[in-house]
């Protein structure tokens, strides 16, 4: 095979291979399509982030807060409840499990961070799970 038809199969080859991975990545998302978290924008993410943050300093395990989207802009309804579900110190570390149930167009996604923080005013940090 010569150079010009080799660089070209590889070339092929490369963009077919390419075009499968960013095809089977797309649709390993798909599930997202019609959960809660798809229809919000950024403001709704900055409002529901105010929520939790205010749902950790002010409510025990197991009391709940609502959210709604009232006033981000965005068209779709979409709303919230936020339960910190248990807390767990050490030392000056403060760590709370939370439950976020997400609700827009009938369709309902729960999220289980856990944050901490250092000391009684520090801020809330959202924990990595491994």
């Amino acid at each position: 095979m010569s150079m010009r038809i080799r660089n070209l199969f590889h070339v092929t080859v490369g963009g077919v291979l390419l075009a499968g991975a960013v095809g089977a990545y797309a649709a390993n998302l798909g599930f997202l399509t019609d959960t809660p978290i798809a229809y919000m924008k950024q403001r709704d993410i900055d409002s529901v982030k105010t929520a939790v943050m205010k749902a950790l300093d002010d409510k025990q395990d197991g009391e709940s807060a609502t959210w709604v989207n009232d006033g981000t802009g965005n068209s779709v309804h979409i709303d919230a409840t936020i339960t910190p579900q248990s807390t767990a110190k050490d030392g000056e570390r403060t760590c709370r499990d939370t439950s976020v149930v997400l609700n827009a167009k009938g369709q309902s996604m729960t999220l289980k961070p856990q944050f901490c923080r250092q000391g009684a005013s520090g801020p809330w940090q959202l924990q990595k799970k491994h």
